[in-house]
């Protein structure tokens, strides 16, 4: 079954969903508003298991396809924003090259709870629409996440959740608030060519960081624990020191 299917249904019972997507596939698109994408706005039909759903495909990133949702599509602001369910997990420091997570980052900035959620999959599903992988309960844990955002006012510096489903879950799985690990989750790999004029884009590998984390890290509770991640993610990047101490160290 589709994972669209089980998105929309798991959301569905909380209220009116308005589906608005990436036209093409957009992994690694972070939260980056490319000034090449038209901005081309497709409604579509689309039928599964006899119903029928009208959703938006928008010519441009994720986050994109958030401003398009919030500012062409619906009438007015969503009472939140989710974006997922994606192939594969988003954990660690490169969180911001997720498509899946921009989109998040991009709904928050517009003022909206915004939720982001990820299914631990092996890399060769990471681009694929494998039909393959059972995304029943993430879809479950979707809509957890999803109704607790809507019913309850997170603290100030909570701006969205980062949502990772550990492969095999079930709905009885439990799951547990967490921090990013330190260290990227995955780790660039060069092309193999014989010159640089042939085609040879930047790969990845998951990184071995698995032993080096804390127990409340978003990479353990995932991987070794085999629970749910469910990490706050704060859209204020200023490091977290005295900033006057700093300033005296760097006029000192």
């Amino acid at each position: 079954m589709p994972r669209f299917f089980y998105f929309h249904s798991a959301l569905a019972s909380l209220g009116h969903v308005t589906v608005a997507a990436p036209k093409e596939q957009s992994s690694g698109m972070g939260r980056s508003l490319p000034s090449t994408s038209s901005g081309i706005i497709h409604e579509e039909q689309l039928q599964i298991n006899g119903q029928i759903w009208t959703v938006y495909a928008i010519s441009g990133s994720p986050a994109q396809a958030v401003l398009h949702g919030i500012l062409d599509i619906m009438p007015h602001k969503p009472d939140l924003v989710v974006s997922g369910i994606n192939y594969g997990e988003n954990l660690g420091l490169g969180i911001t090259v997720s498509g899946t997570v921009g989109a998040a980052m991009e709904a928050a900035s517009e003022g909206c709870p915004a939720l982001a959620v990820s299914l631990e999959a092996h890399q060769q599903y990471h681009l694929s629409y494998s039909t393959e992988i059972d995304f029943s309960a993430a879809a479950h844990f979707t809509a957890v996440f999803a109704r607790i955002l809507l019913e309850k006012q997170m603290p100030n510096d909570v701006h969205l959740l980062n949502v990772n489903i550990p492969s095999g879950a079930a709905q009885q799985t439990l799951w547990q608030v967490t921090r990013l690990a330190r260290q990227r989750y995955y780790d660039p790999v060069a092309a193999t060519r014989s010159s640089w004029k042939e085609v040879g884009p930047v790969s990845y590998k998951e990184a071995a960081i698995l032993d080096k984390e804390a127990d409340n890290s978003d990479v353990v509770v995932l991987r070794k624990k085999h629970l749910v991640s469910a990490t706050p993610i704060s859209l204020d990047m200023t490091s977290r020191v005295e900033l006057e101490d700093l300033e005296k160290q760097l006029r000192g």
